[in-house]
């Protein structure tokens, strides 16, 4: 295999609720992207230590999800500041957070999920 042929984007995926997460999983893998998943930010963190991903995307549910995914963003910000990691969340959670490098907004349109994450890590 040639060396300056690029395997495929990995992503980190946590997203707390079960009956989306393997869908949106789905949706990033017809995308293209080599992904992992959780439903659990400790578990996540493990998998974190465990492999190099291009992005870490935290799925956050509502204002009361900043809480866990700030943290969860913090933690792997400052072991590895170099990280990109992402939020999906509706606009109104975006304008409470600076955590996170970016913001995929949508409401739950698949095109447009695939194409933010697509343009956060091409």
């Amino acid at each position: 295999m040639n060396d300056n042929v690029r395997s495929s984007r990995t992503i980190l995926h946590i997203c707390n609720r079960e009956s989306l997460r393997p869908l949106r999983d789905q949706i990033l893998r017809v995308s293209g992207f080599d992904v992992d998943s959780t439903l659990d930010t400790k578990e996540a963190l493990v998998m974190f230590w465990g492999r190099q991903y291009d992005l870490v995307l935290i799925d956050v549910e509502g204002e009361k999800g900043i809480k866990d995914a700030e943290h969860l963003c913090s933690a792997i910000k400052t072991a590895q500041p170099e990280q990109t990691v992402a939020f999906v969340c509706n606009w109104r959670v975006a304008i409470q957070t600076d955590c996170p490098d970016e913001i995929v907004r949508t409401e739950f349109d698949p095109a447009a999920f695939a194409q933010g994450v697509q343009d956060i890590c091409p």
